[in-house]
């Protein structure tokens, strides 16, 4: 099931033209300052968050580009709310780990 899935996310991304910086995890992504950061990765990034994230979903994350603290207490809330969002954004993390590392080498 989940190789469908990455399948599906890598064709999704093979035509999406890539590097164009939008929405809010992209541009948290090359706001963030980070050495790896580049129009295409965080390009990636942003369609795969499109793919597995609502859009409120995609703000409260691109907020932890700028406040890791924030991403941390999230993880370790005891907030119903909040265990639920980890859930999604975790299994967001680890697609996009997936699908975007060929973009970085």
């Amino acid at each position: 099931m989940r190789i469908f899935l990455v399948m599906g996310a890598v064709a999704t991304l093979a035509a999406c033209g890539g590097g164009r910086v939008t929405g809010d995890v992209s541009k948290a992504c090359m706001s963030a300052g980070r050495t790896a950061a580049s129009p295409q990765l965080c390009s990636c990034v942003q369609q795969v968050a499109n793919q597995s994230l609502s859009n409120r979903d995609q703000a409260r994350a691109a907020a932890f580009f700028a406040d890791p603290q924030r991403a941390q207490d999230t993880r370790q809330s005891s907030n119903p709310n909040d265990r639920e969002f980890w859930g999604r954004y975790r299994a967001f993390t680890d697609l996009a780990t997936q699908v975007c590392r060929p973009v970085t080498a």
